[in-house]
C-alpha cells in the first residue's frame, strides 16, 4: 500500500498534506518563540539598565549544574534528530528506542533542575524562600524572579516534550503509527523537543553566563 492510499481531504497527494502539518508546526512553534522573546527582552532591559546588580545575582546561579544540563539537553536533540531520519527511512526499531532515550534524558534535566532549585533553596536565593540579606538591592531580586519565571516555564515544556516522545514512541512501537507513511507525526514532535532544546541553549547563557 502508497502513503497516497494515507491522504486525506482536502489534500490532494502526500507532499502537500505534509506541507501543511508542518506549517501548523511552525505557527504553533512560532507563537512559543513569541512567549518566550518576552522573557528575554525582560531580561535584556534588565541587562542594559543595571549591568552591575545583574552580574552579581547571576553569580549566586550555579553555572555548572546549567551546564551539565546543557549538555543532557544537547544530546537529547541529537537522538531525536536521528531519530527523525530514521523514521523517513521506515526504521520503526531506532525510533523507538531513540525517543526512548531522549526522553529519559528530558527527565533527567527535570531531575537536575529539581536538585538545582533545592540547593538554591539552601542558599536562601530561589524567589518566595530568599533570604533578605542574601542580595543588597531590589534588582537583584527582579532578576531571580525572572529566572525562576523563565525556567519553570521551560521546565514545563521539557515536561510536554517527554510526554510527546514516550507518546509517540509507545505508538510507533505498537504500529499505531505506521513508517514512513506517518513520519510527519515523529518530525513535528522532533521540531518540538528541537525549539525546548533552543530555548535552553539562549536560557544558559542570558541568565547563567550574565556574571
Amino acid at each position: 500500500m502508497t502513503e497516497q492510499a494515507y491522504v486525506s481531504g482536502p489534500y490532494v497527494d502526500a507532499e502537500q498534506q505534509r506541507a501543511a502539518g508542518l506549517m501548523g508546526m511552525y505557527v504553533f512553534l512560532g507563537s512559543e518563540i513569541m512567549l518566550f522573546g518576552g522573557l528575554f527582552a525582560a531580561a535584556l532591559v534588565i541587562r542594559v539598565l543595571y549591568p552591575h546588580e545583574v552580574v552579581e545575582a547571576s553569580k549566586a546561579l550555579h553555572i555548572w549544574i546549567g551546564a551539565i544540563n546543557t549538555a543532557v539537553l544537547l544530546t537529547s536533540s541529537l537522538a531525536v534528530a536521528v531519530a527523525v531520519h530514521a523514521a523517513r527511512q521506515g526504521q520503526r526499531r531506532t525510533v523507538v528506542m531513540l525517543f526512548a532515550i531522549a526522553a529519559v534524558l528530558g527527565v533527567a534535566f527535570l531531575a537536575i533542575k529539581a536538585f538545582e532549585y533545592s540547593r538554591e533553596y539552601a542558599d536562601g536565593v530561589l524567589p518566595g524562600f530568599s533570604d533578605p540579606a542574601r542580595f543588597t538591592g531590589n534588582v537583584e531580586h527582579l532578576f531571580m524572579n525572572l529566572y525562576l519565571i523563565a525556567t519553570a516555564l521551560h521546565a514545563l515544556h521539557v515536561t510536554v516534550g517527554v510526554a510527546l516522545l514516550s507518546g509517540v514512541a509507545t505508538f510507533v512501537g505498537t504500529e499505531r503509527l505506521l513508517l514512513p507513511r506517518r513520519s510527519i507525526v515523529v518530525e513535528n514532535t522532533g521540531l518540538y523537543w528541537h525549539l525546548v532544546d533552543a530555548i535552553w541553549v539562549f536560557l544558559y547563557p542570558v541568565l547563567y553566563l550574565a556574571r
